[in-house]
């Protein structure tokens, strides 16, 4: 058979294809992985209960269950659920949103997929515009959203050491600049994967940036705020006319319900409606039903700030020890953890690839993501790129405090042997 172009690039490899293909081949061996790699939230028991009544109170009334398998929703998503995200986002946030202001889409990786297209590539001008990305590293999944084409003009990040052992990405705002081709700006807080969380200031002169050049700039909240505010520096929600803010069901435990939320004016709302309707006929009514059955009860918010972020913020701490300790006498650093459920480690000199210490680290049943894949492809000759990991502390406690000792053994002998 011979595949058009698109086809080519779909069936080949990229780095979100090898995470999810990690995370279904472990699924089906018998073998005990550690997995500090892909983007799965924790197990919280608590919050699992609370999900486990919700389902069942939501199958008990009548009309619900025939409902969410047997009908479509409207392409824009159930029109109760988004009227529901409206008041709670007027409430939480007091922003000036109406039903009408919400899109809902089958994930947030779908939301990223169907915006990055609605700004970028090519336009009636016969202009190719781009999707700015004002700091590197970035979420895995962006960079194959073009299908082939390069949607991405990207910066690299100021890079400030604190401490011995820590560093934090900083915006450069002395170096960025919003060109011509640019579509779109967008950025993701808490960041996947350092758990860097723009300052509000920061965050405040990317929307003037953006404001100025007539372009939005997009946010993806899947960790932040106001939920699951997997978020633990100081840092305000915001929103107007020319920011689109994505959240999503995924991190607080309902990854299988693939829901994203997508919060903007009703030009993109409108035109997300009309691209669900071409691709999905409609999204799906499972996780909007559920989801309601939270808001109905005051629970969402709730287990966001009471169960889910302190649970998070208790196994970071947990984590940054274990990970202190095995790596001890190596030149590491590890981002100041902010947000997200995710160390990002730095191995500064690291004589052989982060690519070839990820082998490594499956061979001994230990799955991390190498850094290089949260890089644009442009940053290939950047060392920086090819010294990072990004290691989950989202599973069992056991499994990471075994992994991250793994880690450790792997840095050490790496160093000790150079580059073989």
């Amino acid at each position: 058979m011979k595949f058009s172009k698109i086809g080519q690039f779909v069936s080949g490899e990229s780095g979100i294809v090898q995470l999810m293909n990690d995370l279904g081949e472990i699924q089906s061996t018998q073998r005990p992985f550690n997995l500090l790699g892909g983007g799965n939230p924790a197990r919280i028991p608590e919050v699992e209960s609370r999900f486990r009544l919700a389902i069942e109170q939501l199958i008990r009334q009548d009309g619900n269950f025939e409902h969410f398998i047997g009908h479509y929703d409207g392409p824009q998503g159930n029109l109760i659920f988004r009227q529901s995200i409206a008041e709670l986002l007027k409430k939480e946030c007091g922003w000036p949103v109406e039903a009408n202001n919400i899109a809902v889409t089958n994930g947030s990786q779908e939301s990223f997929f169907i915006l990055f297209n609605l700004f970028a590539g090519e336009h009636d001008d016969n202009q190719f515009r781009r999707i700015l990305l004002p700091l590197t590293p970035e979420y895995i999944g962006y960079f194959d959203a073009g299908l082939g084409q390069d949607l991405f003009r990207t910066y690299r990040p100021k890079i400030e050491h604190l401490g011995p052992h820590r560093f934090k990405y900083r915006v450069d705002f002395d170096s960025l600049t919003v060109a011509g081709d640019v579509g779109a700006l967008c950025v993701s807080r808490p960041t996947n994967p350092t758990g860097n969380v723009l300052t509000d200031t920061e965050l405040e002169q990317l929307r003037r940036l953006a404001a100025e050049h007539n372009v939005p700039l997009l946010i993806d909240g899947a960790y932040g705020l106001p939920f699951p505010n997997i978020v633990f520096s100081q840092a305000t929600p915001m929103w107007d006319d020319n920011t689109i803010v994505c959240l999503s069901l995924s991190k607080i435990g309902l990854p299988g319900v693939r829901t994203g939320i997508v919060v903007a004016n009703t030009q993109v709302t409108q035109a997300i409606r009309g691209t669900n309707a071409i691709l999905n006929l409609a999204p799906s009514s499972f996780g909007p039903l559920l989801a309601q059955q939270l808001l109905n009860s005051g629970q969402l918010i709730d287990l966001a700030e009471n169960n889910i972020q302190p649970y998070y913020r208790s196994r970071l701490e947990q984590a940054m020890h274990w990970l202190d300790i095995a790596l001890e006498g190596t030149p590491y650093r590890i981002h100041v953890a902010e947000g997200a459920f995710f160390l990002w480690l730095w191995l500064e000199g690291l004589p052989v690839s982060s690519d070839v210490l990820y082998q490594r680290l499956k061979a001994r049943d230990t799955l991390v993501i190498s850094g290089s894949h949260f890089f644009p492809h442009s940053d290939a000759s950047w060392p920086h790129r090819h010294e990072c990991l990004r290691i989950s502390y989202a599973q069992a406690p056991d499994q990471v405090e075994q992994g991250i000792r793994i880690i450790g053994e792997e840095v050490r002998s790496a160093y000790a042997q150079g580059g073989t």
